[in-house]
């Protein structure tokens, strides 16, 4: 597994040793501080030591871009030390270690953010500093208020189901793992919840059974106390919390005089499980008592205006969005179209005159995280998106922002995911009309992914199935970039509908949207030529390189043969060796000139460049990343439904004699592919023009 890579690295990285014991601490600065006006530090506590602080990682990237923030690993976890003993883990220490931080890090005025454990922390130092501390927010808060039903954690239980797990002598004996896998399914008792519990268990193992029991060990000895505090503080708490009752929050409330949200039906940690509310929440009770500056605009007086989102994984999505946005501008020619989107999508749009909305400069790479999950033309496409959870909560956030601010009449969204997951996990925000496009429909188990896959993608499409069966109103219109034959026939898992079937009568289809036309064709050179393109990523480099190795022998087996590589928007050209009878190119606007002229041309498994191939009628080998999912699985389907390309798996194509003999052999293949519709465009704007 890749390791964790943070979606926002933070601005400083530091750490202040107290007594022995080194606390290590990560600050991002924020607009506020950068521009020298102030404003209060999110400070984001540690809780149980069971976890680092990378528990707020749903937070930090939204945060910063609005305050300054700091977290820090507490005592027994992360980067911090782990010292040996309970006296070292009492709550007091926890409490001082965070004034060390605070005065580490020049934090005069802050709202203070504790989660579990922290809540009763972050309330002693807003007692101890109140000149210092602006407010507090209580997740998940477990003083100690109310009795706690669990059991006897010190002495050995005759079982070890359910919360008996909670046990020093099971934890020490070798039912540690165990226990980390009960515990975080208890702490994140909501339905389809895999990633939190999956990054539960990755932490909770790193701190091992010895040191967790000196934390707990000096949580037992702790008598709950409540210090009286003057800021405003407000509580968060789940109706169905099985870790501290709602009951705790209640009392808790009660004595702060604090607000109290309760998440009906949420667990102990709605931060991690329901960040959008969360995160929003949040940001008003820091902001509560900032000025505002802000226009509205009488509804007669608004301008007709659509937000269009485009995919940045690839390029593929802006083709055929350009296309549709130039034929719904003939339909409506007052339209006033915005774009959100991020690189390489906004090279594209800027190249054709398009305007790219400045939030856009807010959006965290999703290129960039693709682009570290891929190695050697391997992309597991469905557990890199999994991980890009953190950048899909921030990037839905900035979305969420720039409709609260900026009216739109029309939202259409390209494959965003994290705009369609977030809308149906929180209808509320919807308030425009809204259009989901896709090309490709299911999320498919590859197969030596055994049976845990598969059950990971089978509770994420029964999680969009369950979404679209209670909010069918969310989507104004679900376009399919395709025909009900281009979608396959499998299920979306055991005891789940057909994919067919169920699209078929919850979509739209419009036939696949090519982008514009070669301007022409142009003569073609009486030398043949071979195009290699891997897209807008930079996952097929290795690609690109395996090629090159067969290009000698390519060119004994077919005399003259030339290669035009293009690398794409990601990849550096220079990074390719100089080899004879070849043509380096970067990033080309007009590739499809180079395609429309070429004898033949080789790419990974990417849609739009195949279907753009499949249209002009060139022959081409595609080589699908492996594992990833679309590729192997849907979009080979739709190609072999329209008899198009040479599929060649990858360890073929790390042979360069068994790719020189492909190359050699599809120059003299006849092309006999499935027509595809020019009409498409102009039928998904018809659409998109209903809801204006």
């Amino acid at each position: 597994m890749k390791p964790e890579r943070p979606a926002r690295p933070a601005d400083q990285v530091g750490t202040v040793e107290r007594a022995g014991v080194t606390i290590a601490y990560q600050v991002w600065d924020g607009p506020a501080f950068e521009r020298g006006n102030g404003g209060p530090t999110v400070v984001l506590m540690p809780t149980w030591s069971i976890v680092p602080s990378r528990m707020w990682k749903a937070q930090v990237p939204y945060l910063a871009r609005h305050f300054r923030v700091v977290t820090f690993d507490g005592r027994g976890s992360g980067a911090s030390s782990k010292p040996v003993g309970a006296a070292a883990y009492a709550e007091a220490e926890y409490v001082a270690d965070t004034l060390a931080v605070l005065d580490a890090t020049g934090v005069a005025d802050c709202v203070l953010v504790g989660f579990s454990r922290g809540a009763p922390w972050a309330l002693q130092v807003a007692a101890a500093q109140p000149g210092r501390v602006r407010g507090v927010v209580c997740v998940g808060s477990a003083p100690g208020l109310v009795p706690d039903p669990k059991g006897l954690w010190g002495e050995r239980q005759p079982s070890s189901e359910g919360w008996a797990k909670y046990n020093r002598h099971y934890w020490q004996e070798g039912g540690y793992e165990d226990f980390i896998e009960f515990f975080f399914g208890q702490i994140f008792s909501e339905p389809h919840s895999s990633k939190q519990i999956e990054d539960g268990i990755r932490w909770g193992l790193q701190i091992g059974p010895d040191r967790l029991v000196d934390t707990e060990a000096a949580r037992q000895a702790q008598q709950p106390s409540l210090p009286a505090v003057q800021c405003p503080v407000l509580i968060v708490h789940g109706s169905d919390d099985p870790v501290r009752p709602l009951a705790e929050a209640q009392r808790l409330a009660e004595l702060t005089g604090g607000s109290l949200v309760t998440i009906e039906g949420g667990g102990h940690a709605p931060h991690a499980r329901d960040p959008v509310f969360f995160n929003r929440l949040l940001k008003d009770f820091v902001t509560a008592q900032q000025p505002v500056r802000r226009t509205w605009v009488r509804a007669l007086n608004r301008p007709r205006r659509a937000l269009y989102l485009s995919s940045p994984i690839g390029l593929g999505h802006a083709k055929r969005d350009l296309a549709i946005a130039q034929e719904l501008r003939v339909l409506r020619p007052d339209l006033q179209l915005d774009w959100l989107a991020q690189h390489p999508v906004t090279r594209v749009l800027q190249d054709a005159g398009e305007t790219v909305h400045p939030a856009s400069g807010l959006l965290i790479s999703e290129a960039a995280h693709i682009d570290f999950e891929a190695d050697d033309h391997d992309l597991h496409a469905f557990q890199a998106i999994r991980r890009m959870d953190e950048i899909l909560v921030a990037n839905f956030l900035t979305f969420a922002d720039l409709v609260d601010d900026r009216y739109y009449d029309l939202v259409i969204a390209d494959e965003a995911w994290e705009v369609d997951y977030f809308l149906h996990e929180n209808p509320e925000l919807k308030h425009f009309a809204y259009a989901w496009l896709t090309d490709f429909i299911g999320w498919l188990p590859m197969p030596d992914g055994g049976p845990a896959e598969a059950a990971l993608t089978a509770d994420y499409n029964a999680e969009m199935l369950e979404h679209r069966a209670r909010y069918p109103r969310l989507r104004d219109h679900s376009i399919f970039v395709g025909d009900p034959e281009d979608i396959v026939t499998t299920t979306f898992g055991p005891g789940l509908p057909s994919i067919r079937d169920w699209a078929t009568t919850n979509y739209t289809f419009t036939g696949y949207i090519i982008g514009p036309p070669p301007t022409t064709t142009g003569p073609r050179s009486s030398q043949l030529r071979c195009v290699v393109s891997v897209g807008g990523s930079a996952a097929g480099k290795a690609l690109l390189h395996r090629v090159l190795d067969a290009v000698p022998l390519a060119r004994r087996l077919v005399p003259g043969l030339e290669f035009v590589f293009v690398t794409g928007p990601r990849i550096d050209p220079t990074e390719l060796p100089p080899t004879e009878g070849v043509t380096i190119h970067g990033y080309l606007p007009d590739l499809n000139q180079q395609l429309a002229v070429a004898d033949l041309a080789i790419t990974q498994g990417g849609l739009s460049t195949c279907m753009e191939l499949t249209a002009l009628r060139i022959p081409f080998i595609y080589v699908p990343l492996e594992h990833h999912f679309e590729q192997n699985f849907h979009v080979r389907a739709r190609l072999d439904r329209h008899n198009a390309g040479h599929h060649l798996p990858y360890e073929a194509a790390r042979n360069p004699q068994l790719l020189a003999e492909a190359i050699a052999k599809q120059l003299t293949q006849p092309i006999d592919y499935l027509p595809v519709p020019t009409n498409a465009a102009p039928r998904a704007a018809t659409l998109l023009n209903e809801l204006l």
